[in-house]
């Protein structure tokens, strides 16, 4: 492994703290805000954010000024503003910690949708989706039936959508200035977000105002920082890699559902959440194997 793909990486341990917190400031600020308001604020915040930057790094001396990658900040932010929404949604009602596991679905898939890139999936790759409905079944059960909620399923549908987003930025990250296409994507996401709120939802200044502290965050850290970091570490590293290690943002979302929230696992969730764990981890070893090769 060079010391590019180890950054890349470390990058991507990063994405994963910020992402896990992120959860606990979303469910907040949904308790002011409604789904469409919330993302709209944030992503236009988080493409202002940048802009700053791009202009540092455009003056810097000697630095070759890219081009706006235009078309893949757009295909990027229509993936990322279907995905965002639906999490959103399923976090008004799911907890912060149920609802990081079953969102970490989306590594799973990711190596799935390679099939549709002319990537093998192996036998492990089937298995490990087997662990993980396995453990959805265990973290989803009440009274000894599985019972699937509206809130839990929304933020399961995400998952497509997320696994979708990571395939198009491994299409157009290879040779684009990340930085640009990471504005264009929240400033389509913020956009298609804003127009939604207008006609769907009730929108008022003490909303804003309300989820004022959650916006900042998602907006300076989880989007400025995080899915920045994401697009950059991206460029070095392979796809399934980058999802295996932005996943332990499950993890780091149940600590902060525990240490924040207040909430806490049954003994059954707890296994359920191990038992898809695994599932990841193992989706994750062909590639990993191949590496050492």
């Amino acid at each position: 492994m060079n010391i590019r793909k180890i950054r890349a990486n470390g990058l991507c341990l990063v994405v994963a703290l910020v992402w896990g917190l992120a959860f606990v400031a979303q469910s907040l600020g949904m308790e002011h805000c409604g789904p469409f308001l919330f993302t709209g604020i944030r992503n236009l915040l988080g493409g202002t954010v940048l802009l700053p930057l791009i202009v540092f790094r455009d003056r810097r001396p000697g630095r070759k000024k890219q081009k706006w990658p235009v078309l893949g900040g757009i295909c990027c932010g229509v993936a990322f503003f279907v995905a965002s929404i639906l999490l959103q949604t399923g976090l008004m009602e799911a907890s912060v910690g149920k609802a990081s596991f079953i969102a970490a679905l989306y590594v799973v898939l990711v190596p799935l949708f390679g099939l549709f890139f002319g990537r093998k999936t192996s036998f492990i790759t089937w298995l490990s989706v087997a662990l993980a409905i396995g453990g959805l079944f265990f973290l989803c059960m009440d009274s000894g039936r599985f019972t699937l909620e509206k809130a839990d399923g929304i933020v399961l549908i995400s998952t497509v959508f997320w696994a979708i987003h990571f395939m198009v930025i491994d299409y157009f990250a290879s040779g684009a200035d990340c930085v640009k296409m990471a504005s264009i994507q929240f400033y389509v996401t913020g956009i298609l977000s804003l127009g939604a709120a207008v006609m769907f939802e009730s929108v008022s200044i003490d909303q804003i105002t309300g989820a004022a502290g959650s916006l900042l965050y998602l907006a300076f850290f989880s989007s400025g920082v995080g899915y920045t970091l994401q697009m950059v570490a991206q460029k070095d590293t392979d796809p399934t890699s980058a999802a295996l290690i932005c996943s332990l943002e499950s993890v780091f979302g149940f600590l902060g559902g525990w240490l924040f929230m207040g909430e806490s696992f049954t003994a059954r969730e707890i296994l359920g959440c191990i038992i898809m764990f695994a599932g990841i981890i193992l989706s994750q070893l062909p590639v990993l194997s191949s590496e050492k090769q």
